[in-house]
């Protein structure tokens, strides 16, 4: 059972990163980041939240109980 829940925050993570890439590439982004030399506040947490959440499935992944 954990390694479903491991698979499943990690896809969510890798969601939320490409998201989070993709935002950082739009054209308000782009706007921002001209007049204020960083991307929108919404293209940085989706890419930090993707990381985390890739951390933490990789680690319930690797760290999950092995059963004999």
């Amino acid at each position: 059972m954990n390694k479903i829940i491991g698979l499943a925050i990690l896809a969510a993570g890798i969601l939320l990163a490409i998201l989070g890439f993709q935002a950082s590439e739009s054209f308000a982004s782009d706007f921002s980041n001209f007049f204020t030399g960083s991307p929108t506040d919404r293209s940085i947490w989706l890419m930090i939240g993707g990381i985390v959440l890739l951390a933490i499935g990789g680690g319930v992944l690797l760290y999950s109980p092995k059963r004999a």
